[in-house]
């Protein structure tokens, strides 16, 4: 029986990892730096948590979750995004009990039955950041600073079609209005939207505006502008994110059509795209969403998040970007008294947190020179036979391919000293 990975689930093989690393090791900095903190959310929920804080009219519930019911025939879903869970996890640990400001952030595994494609698979891979409490626009910005950053921090800031674009979705007091402007507009061209909108425009006719389809977004050409039906409060407050963006010099577009897939968003909206990326070509996104808290069940406090696709920020990073820097040392060791005489030697090593590898299975020096050539190793310490006979070993820098002589009696010492490990 040959037995494959599930369609649409993407194994990560150990030449894939560096560049994984990197981009973690990119975001932890940065998360450091902006004072987030980092949250482990449950790979299951109770059902009910997303489809009342993602909305029971978006694909995401409708068609897109893994929902299976356990063996006490409660009803569970593998995540498909992490705001939800956060905030589930803010309220029933009180966390807005230990400080005004929460901020945290994620990275892992969600889940989504969606059709495979580049960029689009059914387990994939997202780092994200909410901030629980405060809900002025410059909190928006340092949100959206921070994507920013990391975009310059990978390199990926150099792709020319790299594009920020910002929205407001309005909030309940302004958005109803809009909502029914909306849907009388699409009401009136019905005929020309895919059966998928057509459907939505009595049920979430703002998802309408998100439609992919060239036919559908053709018949849009003249739909009412959302920024146009903003309240007082919401068009204030795009315009001082706008004020803050412009401030510290970071470009943007302003797409009167963005709406994102989640009905929890309030006010800002905003994703990178890339011309690189296909259809999928969304990077990072997210927004507010100061109603969220509540209607889970918690106290009155806004929020505001993002998450960015893994796989795809990796599929764009530069060849150079997460090259393996390869192991300190690689042991030479020819026959079974050289294996012994350097076991202790490389278990010192490893604990003094210099990495080493050494060969366990007797292959030649040719062999193994080419095998320390592809873990890149910076040296290679000889040890064969005549070298224990005569007391020493050969330590070899693999770049320069100099050569010296350690006696070894003083090998443990010599090698620190190298290594530089107080």
């Amino acid at each position: 029986m040959n037995i494959q990975a599930i369609k649409g689930v993407k194994d990560i093989l150990p030449a894939d990892m560096p560049r994984w690393d990197f981009v973690e090791k990119c975001l932890r900095s940065l998360f450091k730096s902006f004072n987030f903190r980092e949250i482990k959310i449950p790979i299951f929920e109770e059902t009910l948590l997303f489809a009342r804080s993602i909305g029971a009219g978006t694909d995401i519930v409708e068609k897109e979750m893994y929902t299976f019911e356990d063996r006490d025939g409660k009803k569970l879903t593998l995540r498909p995004e992490g705001t939800a869970s956060v905030v589930r996890a803010f309220i029933e640990h009180n966390l807005n009990s230990f400080a005004p400001l929460t901020k945290v952030f994620y990275i892992g595994p969600m889940f989504r039955h969606e059709r495979p494609q580049k960029g689009r698979f059914r387990q994939f891979y997202q780092a994200g950041a909410e901030v629980l409490g405060p809900s002025g626009p410059l909190q928006d910005v340092e949100i959206i600073s921070f994507v920013t950053q990391f975009f310059e921090k990978t390199g990926l800031s150099v792709d020319p079609t790299l594009v920020l674009e910002i929205n407001s979705v309005g909030c309940p007091a302004c958005r109803p209005n809009y909502k029914k402007v909306l849907q009388d507009f699409l009401t009136g061209i019905a005929n020309e939207l895919c059966d998928n909108c057509k459907r939505r425009t009595n049920t979430n006719p703002m998802r309408v505006l998100d439609c992919k389809s060239e036919s559908c977004q053709k018949a849009l050409a003249g739909a009412p502008d959302i920024l146009k039906y903003l309240c007082g409060e919401c068009a204030g407050h795009f315009d001082e994110v706008q004020k803050g963006l412009s401030l510290l010099k970071i470009r943007f577009l302003i797409n009167s059509r963005l709406v994102r897939g989640l009905d929890y968003y309030t006010k800002t909206a905003f994703e990178w795209k890339s011309g690189n990326l296909g259809a999928q070509n969304t990077l990072a996104a997210g927004g507010r969403y100061d109603g969220l808290v509540e209607e889970l069940g918690g106290p009155k406090v806004p929020g505001i998040g993002f998450a960015l696709g893994m796989e795809r920020v990796i599929s764009l990073l530069d060849p150079s970007k997460g090259i393996p820097e390869g192991i300190d040392l690689y042991i030479a060791a020819l026959g079974g008294p050289a294996q012994k005489t350097a076991l202790p030697l490389l278990s010192k090593l490893r604990a003094l947190e210099i990495s080493a590898e050494m060969d366990v299975i007797g292959a030649s020096l040719k062999s193994q020179m080419k095998k320390a050539d592809r873990l890149h190793a910076k040296y290679v310490l000889i040890l064969g036979e005549a070298e224990l006979a005569a007391g020493k070993a050969f330590f070899r820098d693999m770049k320069t391919k100099a050569q010296e002589e350690f006696p070894l009696q003083d090998m443990e010492s010599t090698l620190i000293k190298k290594f530089h490990v107080s």
